[in-house]
């Protein structure tokens, strides 16, 4: 099997004192897009998990 590890994305927001998060998606653009329409004190992280051996 050559299954790679699906990545997903989490569009987070800050709000004092820490980090929320508000969406998860496969779909990079799409949490691209959500974070711009969102604005401010946002990130996007990548989590892919690691392929087990």
């Amino acid at each position: 099997m050559t299954d790679e590890p699906a990545t997903t994305y989490v569009v987070s927001v800050f709000e004092k004192p820490h980090w929320r998060t508000v969406l998860t998606t496969k779909d990079k653009a799409k949490a691209l897009a959500w974070a711009r329409e969102i604005g401010d004190n946002v990130r996007v992280e990548e989590i892919t998990p690691k392929k087990k051996g």
